[in-house]
């Protein structure tokens, strides 16, 4: 296990829309570089940048067409290497965005597999025997290719599927084995290609539906199994890389597959929504984290607490205040709910991850036309807003060639606005990152333990080490019984009473105490 990942904290950069230092209306990996001290200055030190290989961009680079190549628009590899080494100098480590499952269609592997003559490569993808052969089960794209055969695809009808086999061979005449050459060939491939970032000076990766390998298996056992042989060859080769899945299931992703960590993903219903993002049909919110007073704790406990039981001497389960994936918290929350989430983020166990913009609490653009494949996703994929200048400080470019619009609202949170702000998200943010680092009990240097947590009730109170951490998101003060001895206040958000063996938790609030 990499010892850093330890007090890591990452914060995720979407580099197209961080920073444009050459005036296209694209971020670059020179305006990264050139932020590195901003990152450094909230308390984060390690980043995790979404892909920035060379792609045709179907799907905001996700739909890979040169592996070991950075795209143009965010600029070379030597850029990289800088970027890297740059961040390094300043004890900010790197994972970049590994995308296991597809390429795009314009990849040379591709255009070698989609031939009619048979090569080194036409099982580099998943093909069925005809164009005729097009079983309703998979998702197909048909009669585009010389080869007489339709091809899977992961989810965009330009990204095909890589072929890592099948656990359960349903058509034999067109599925392979895991154990097949062809199969094992993909691995190997996937591999190298790891090898050349990791060389370059890559601290690791976030891997993209890290599930998504091997087809037709139900358990991931035989993915977990392609995983372990990526573990073995880190552990040998580069024992202080790091890898995250895009899982969500920490029993497979850390335990059966050995991933370092495991997100923790919005997935409707589970514990992260149940915390955070619970709206029911009516599009009424019962998340926990939500003044209506609507939540249940226990719906998240109940999923978090075994995984974490299971996990927690293997690797870190990662929370997460957003991704590039889903509505901005903003979309959920008003502000003052916002500060306790994020709050509680960072005093729990595992390595957490910091969406940019979000400690400023930028809005969820949902009226903006899809972008790049991005969809329902584009509104949360906007300029990060750093100053009241061209663009909130974007790009110098026209606003009509920016790659998202900027908040166009007066009101619009930036850096600028919000560093000194003692009432600002960012305030919150950097304070409780600050406090992680100065208190290891915070993090990972201590056993999580619940205190107080009773279904469809408020607070939740729990424990850190020496310290107790009570939050109560509901627009009601809530009174429970609490009578240990309180040394010390470490930190409060609204307010929190402490009298007669009871502990009144007022709307809106949270208190870190230490007891010991």
């Amino acid at each position: 296990m990499p010892k850093w990942l330890n007090t890591a904290v990452f914060y995720e950069i979407y580099p197209q829309s961080f920073y444009d230092t050459n005036g296209d209306g694209i971020g670059d990996l020179q305006g990264i570089i050139e932020k590195l001290p901003y990152v450094k200055s909230l308390g984060c030190n390690a980043l995790w940048l979404n892909p920035v290989y060379d792609s045709p961009f179907m799907d905001a680079g996700y739909d890979v067409r040169n592996h070991k190549q950075v795209a143009q628009r965010y600029g070379t590899n030597e850029d990289m290497k800088r970027l890297l080494d740059t961040a390094h100098e300043m004890g900010i480590r790197v994972l970049l965005d590994l995308v296991p499952g597809h390429t795009s269609d314009t990849n040379p592997w591709f255009q070698e597999a989609k031939k009619a003559k048979k090569n080194e490569y036409s099982n580099r993808y998943i093909f069925t025997n005809s164009v005729w052969d097009a079983p309703s089960e998979y998702r197909l794209m048909c009669g585009i290719c010389e080869r007489d055969g339709n091809y899977l695809v992961n989810y965009f009808s330009s990204q095909p599927a890589l072929n890592y086999g099948f656990d359960e061979i349903t058509h034999p005449d067109w599925q392979l084995p895991c154990d097949h050459p062809d199969c094992l060939a993909t691995a190997e491939a996937l591999k190298d290609i790891m090898r050349f970032w990791l060389d370059m000076g890559a601290d690791g990766f976030r891997v993209d539906m890290a599930d998504s390998l091997v087809k037709n298996d139900k358990e991931k056992h035989a993915t977990a199994k392609i995983w372990q042989g990526v573990r073995e060859m880190m552990d040998k080769d580069y024992p202080d890389a790091a890898l995250v899945a895009e899982w969500c299931y920490p029993e497979r992703a850390i335990k059966d597959a050995g991933f370092h960590m495991d997100f923790y993903l919005d997935h409707y219903g589970n514990g992260y929504s149940r915390l955070f993002r619970y709206l029911d049909e009516k599009s009424e919110n019962h998340a926990f984290f939500h003044k209506s007073g609507k939540g249940d704790i226990t719906a998240f406990l109940d999923e978090y607490v075994p995984a974490y039981e299971l996990t927690k001497d293997l690797g870190y389960i990662s929370f997460m205040t957003n991704n590039h994936d889903m509505p901005r918290a903003t979309y959920y929350m008003d502000k003052e709910t916002i500060k306790l989430s994020h709050a509680m983020i960072f005093t729990m166990p595992g390595v957490p991850f910091l969406y940019y913009g979000d400690e400023l609490g930028m809005r969820y653009q949902q009226e903006l036309v899809s972008k790049e494949g991005g969809y329902s996703r584009t509104g949360s994929r906007t300029p990060m807003q750093w100053d009241s200048s061209k663009n909130l400080g974007f790009s110098e470019a026209d606003a009509d060639k920016l790659y998202l619009p900027v908040d166009s609202e007066e009101d619009a949170p930036t850096v600028e606005n919000q560093k000194d702000d003692a009432n600002s998200i960012y305030k919150v943010v950097t304070d409780i990152i600050r406090l992680r680092r100065e208190i290891p009990q915070l993090g990972n240097d201590s056993d999580f333990e619940v205190v107080y947590a009773e279904k469809e009730k408020y607070p939740f109170v729990y424990r850190r080490g020496d310290y107790v951490i009570f939050v109560n998101p509901s627009g009601k003060d809530e009174t429970i019984p609490f009578a240990e001895d309180i040394k010390d206040t470490v930190y409060t958000i609204g307010k929190v009473d402490f009298k007669d063996s009871k502990a009144t938790v007022c709307a809106s609030s949270l208190a870190i105490i230490r007891t010991k």
